[in-house]
């Protein structure tokens, strides 16, 4: 029969270990801190932001910046960072806006689009590559032909070609990253797969008549998703950098609604008198990012045993 509870036991003590490692890694704290500020204010943030909008209260959705982040002021246009008030202190926009709010207001919808991108990729490849690893033959060559197909195009490119067609609004947007982002977990899962339905606990699961389902779950799934914590950790972070080019480019963007990206491109053509314009958003995003790749990277060392746990 199958140990149940060493199965469980061991899979507790190496979270207890994982969590020891992160502690006493500073390079994974800064992540850490980085990453849990970002998620933290996008929810909180983003709950004021969904009242505001069903209550028709706008004031809501401000509530906690600095400033209204929409309210132009032509008279403070372009004006530069200042310790004279919060709402001045990454300086204005072209159109007297602070622009400390407006970053602030623009992380909710960042944060959102990086969690359902990453969270159905996992869905839709973690399905697809366990069932080509498992079921082989025919149905494995077609799943990763596809998957294949998909990765020989680069993924901006292919949101951009389908987004398109779509408005190229912020739901398109999401819509495109979701169908483009699942192949790299697919070829992982089909990977741990494979090298796992082989092993003598999987055939001890089988011969106690345990579920396909509860198979495919606890004994596949379950023991493939350290890594791929680790790889989406990194990967919250890649999405987050192809939106932002996206609304660099002017793709997915909810006029007046700010997007840091955004940001960054309407300030190049006031580079370099007026740098806060694009320095603040370009460096917001290159912070974001670094946070997640700072966890993401300590992780696979961790899982790896590149390090001590």
């Amino acid at each position: 029969m199958i140990d149940e509870n060493a199965y469980q036991d061991k899979i507790e003590f190496k979270k207890v270990s994982y969590l020891g490692s992160f502690i006493r890694d500073k390079s994974a704290i800064l992540g850490l801190i980085i990453v849990g500020w970002f998620l933290i204010w996008s929810l909180i943030q983003g709950i004021l932001e969904e009242i505001a909008s069903i209550t028709s209260d706008s004031k809501i959705g401000y509530l906690l910046l600095p400033s209204n982040p929409f309210h132009v002021n032509f008279a403070a246009s372009l004006e530069g960072p200042s310790t004279r008030s919060l709402s001045l202190l990454f300086g204005t926009n072209s159109l007297g806006e602070s622009i400390l709010s407006r970053m602030l207001y623009s992380m909710p919808r960042d944060a959102m689009v990086a969690l359902i991108v990453v969270f159905s990729a996992i869905i839709i490849g973690s399905l697809l590559g366990i069932i080509s690893g498992w079921k082989g033959g025919w149905l494995e060559n077609i799943i990763m032909r596809l998957t294949d197909s998909f990765l020989s195009i680069p993924a901006l490119i292919l949101v951009i070609a389908i987004s398109i067609p779509l408005k190229a609004g912020f739901n398109a947007v999401i819509i495109a990253l979701s169908i483009v982002w699942w192949p790299t977990y697919a070829r992982f899962f089909r990977g741990q797969t494979l090298k796992i339905k082989n092993m003598d606990y999987m055939q001890a699961a089988k011969i106690n008549g345990v579920k396909r389902i509860s198979l495919f779950f606890r004994y596949l799934f379950l023991n493939s998703i350290d890594p791929v914590i680790a790889y989406a950790a990194l990967d919250f972070g890649n999405v987050i950098l192809t939106y932002a080019t996206l609304a660099f480019l002017g793709i997915g963007l909810t006029i007046p609604i700010p997007e840091l990206g955004a940001m960054a491109s309407n300030g190049l053509g006031y580079l370099p008198a007026d740098w806060w314009y694009a320095v603040y958003p370009s460096v917001a995003i290159l912070i974001i990012v670094a946070g997640f790749v700072l966890v993401g990277d300590r992780y696979q060392d961790i899982i790896n045993n590149r390090i001590d746990y």
